[in-house]
């Protein structure tokens, strides 16, 4: 009989955002530090939709009731997905990254840690490289936009947040994992927003806490002005919102290692220095999270292969000698509607539909 944690891998690579294997097995290991036997048995009895108590444990040919306090149980331990309609529970499989690690990010230890900065970048390099849907974009931050430019709902994160009646921010799992093994920076730890369902399942785990938009628009500013990177979920109505770093955000710090990282990202736009009115300060460079600008004796150079389009760079010039421009009409990106298109694009792209 195959072993219990193999049959779960491969339960979670069929999920859309998947799970790849590795020679290593590390993926195993992680999982074994997670699951317990019954909970991955349980695991693999669940959907990627959400289900009654009742339809789960006919499945899984358990007792009901038995079967409701397991399913709260892996709940609160951030393995499994619950939401409510009403007094109504229902459950449905989480997804491991965006998922059931960012459900970790209160109970996190070194040997977790290190286990997960080896796969990440296994990770990020199948799952970042392979689909041409991805789970997250990057929009630039608004301070970077000419005021002349037609932006979408979707490109502006303030507008997101506005458009939020449940919102709960939770400190980034990733910068804390690189603080608790002495390679993390100084950015903002609540930088991570979280909307609706999924907003609902944060609070009652404690893995953040609630705000009102007066307060999430203040983080997102203070984000802002760090010069953190704004990642929302690939919808034009996203469910998160993450303020990411190139030092430590598992996405950007592996996509950085790629040879064009423009290409594995969706974003509508590009930086272009006018070397005019640059002084090669240095300040635009020391600002890019992608390793996109570099100097030469006159003025600053955007790797246009290199550079995601964030807006983080422009900050601080002075000169206003590097700005952002929108790609043409044809390059524009235009994300699916919701998550559950998103996912259900990645699904078709991985053949697992």
């Amino acid at each position: 009989m195959n072993d219990i944690y193999q049959r779960l891998a491969r339960h979670l690579d069929d999920l859309p955002a998947g799970f790849p294997a590795t020679e290593s097995g590390v993926e195993l290991r992680i999982l074994r530090r997670l699951f317990t036997e019954e909970e991955a048995e349980i695991a693999l009895g669940l959907r990627m939709f959400p289900e009654r108590v009742s339809t789960i444990a006919r499945r899984l040919q358990r007792d009901e009731q038995e079967m409701e306090e397991k399913l709260a149980a892996m709940a609160g331990k951030g393995l499994i997905f619950r939401s409510a309609k009403g007094k109504q529970p229902y459950y449905m499989a989480a997804q491991f990254v965006v998922g059931i690690w960012e459900y970790h990010v209160n109970d996190l230890d070194p040997d977790l840690i290190r286990d997960m900065n080896e796969y990440v970048p296994h990770l990020v390099g199948k799952l970042w490289s392979e689909p041409e849907t991805k789970q997250m974009r990057i929009i630039p931050v608004s301070e970077s936009l000419d005021q002349d430019m037609a932006v979408m709902d979707y490109e502006a994160a303030e507008a997101i947040i506005k458009q939020q009646s449940k919102i709960v921010v939770a400190e980034c799992i990733c910068r804390k994992e690189h603080r608790m093994i002495g390679q993390g920076c100084d950015n903002p730890l609540e930088a991570c927003f979280v909307f609706g369902s999924g907003a609902y399942f944060y609070e009652e785990n404690k893995l953040g806490r609630p705000v009102a938009q007066e307060e999430a628009l203040e983080l997102f500013r203070n984000a802002v002005e760090a010069g953190l990177v704004v990642q929302p979920g690939n919808a034009r109505k996203p469910v998160n919102i993450c303020m990411c770093c190139g030092c430590c955000c598992q996405i950007l710090k592996n996509l950085k290692k790629f040879d064009r990282p423009a290409s594995l990202v969706h974003s509508n736009y590009y930086a272009r220095v006018d070397p005019d009115g640059c002084t090669a300060c240095g300040l635009c460079a020391d600002r890019c999270h992608m390793e996109a600008i570099s100097l030469d004796d006159a003025a600053a150079v955007v790797d246009e292969q290199r550079c995601i389009g964030c807006g983080v760079c422009l900050a601080g010039c002075e000169f206003e000698a590097i700005k952002l421009y929108q790609k043409d009409s044809e390059d524009q990106y235009i994300p699916p509607e919701n998550m559950f298109a998103t996912y259900a694009g990645i699904a078709r792209e991985r053949g697992k539909v």
